[in-house]
């Protein structure tokens, strides 16, 4: 099987991580999280060569999808085909409906997204020939999802698992204990080999976190 690359773009004050992600023979691309900062995203694809086919969302946070529609609408115009955006749950619709308020109150401008195609645990991701498994991982939104190639030990896992720590629940939608809960029962199975790229900061692996991160003692 083609290589799957990758390539992150920290975006907005939030320093998310963007990440283009591709198949090295075709080159078929997905932009995972774009958050903002749509020239900055746009520019990096133009440097992987990458021939983006969609746009991917773990959940509805402004930092993740605020850059979404603007993106789309971008690669729409210089390709002149579809390029859908992809997830998350659909129980974050309200958060995605509410992206150009939030933007507002911080003041920047991005646009509220509807996607394409919601996404639940047991769908399927495809880019070219490489396979991305949804879970369902509620807590930090309630629509969260983590994205899990199993042939290349590498997940996608949003804000629910960080280096060291795990996605915020202080929110009036977030729940804790469901998020612990989905890390324990559906991340923690993968296996310690397990590499992940989380929202913010450096990635890590699950037998890293198994054994370090104070929240998951």
């Amino acid at each position: 099987m083609s290589a799957l690359r990758g390539a992150i773009v920290p975006v907005t004050p939030f320093q998310q991580n963007c990440a283009i992600l591709w198949d090295d023979d075709s080159k078929a691309g997905m932009v995972v999280d774009p958050g903002g900062d749509v020239g900055k995203i746009l520019a990096a694809i133009a440097q992987t060569g990458a021939r983006i086919e969609k746009i991917v969302l773990t959940h509805g946070h402004l930092d993740h999808a605020g850059g979404a529609a603007g993106l789309r609408d971008a690669l729409e115009a210089a390709s002149g085909g579809p390029v859908p955006v992809e997830g998350p749950d659909a129980r974050d619709a309200f958060l995605l409906d509410g992206i150009a308020a939030q933007a507002a109150s911080y003041g920047f401008e991005a646009s509220n997204v509807t996607p394409d195609r919601w996404m639940q645990e047991g769908d399927v991701l495809t880019l070219g020939p490489h396979r991305f498994d949804v879970l369902h991982c509620p807590g930090h939104t309630p629509g969260s999802l983590v994205f899990v190639n199993a042939a290349a030990r590498f997940a996608l896992v949003g804000d629910v698992l960080f280096q060291g720590s795990v996605g915020r629940t202080d929110f009036p939608y977030g729940d804790h204990a469901a998020l612990i809960d989905a890390i324990k029962t559906k991340l923690l199975p993968l296996g310690d080999d397990m590499s992940f790229l989380c929202g913010h900061g450096p990635g890590s692996t699950i037998g890293a976190e198994k054994a370090s991160n104070p929240f998951l003692r």
